[in-house]
């Protein structure tokens, strides 16, 4: 686990998710030097793939995983780091929380 817990209380539904980002991260992520993990396009390709497969599957143009990885990758290493994945996650979770709150307008009218 992530995350240490002074009491016996279990995780919160936030602190899960937290657990989860990081855990997925890791299990496409390799070690790139000195302790540092990162995806590769073909890492990032496959995370999306399967953990994102709705969105890339939406995605009309077949360079999309070029453009995101480039996007991505804000200092220009080849790799996308744990912070550099955080910012597609936050991207995409806006978004989808934009979507949710039209759903609910529509729905109240």
């Amino acid at each position: 686990m992530v995350f240490r817990h002074t009491s016996a209380a279990m995780p919160s539904e936030l602190e899960t998710a937290m657990e989860s980002l990081i855990k997925v991260f890791h299990r496409y992520a390799t070690n790139v030097g000195k302790e540092r993990f990162a995806l590769s396009r073909r890492q990032l390709k496959d995370l999306m793939e399967n953990e994102l497969s709705t969105f890339l599957q939406s995605q009309k143009d077949p360079a999309a995983v070029d453009k995101i990885m480039k996007d991505l990758d804000s200092n220009c290493d080849g790799h996308v780091d744990f912070e550099e994945f955080v910012s597609l996650v936050v991207g995409l979770s806006i978004a989808c929380e934009h979507c949710y709150q039209n759903k609910m307008k529509m729905g109240k009218k």
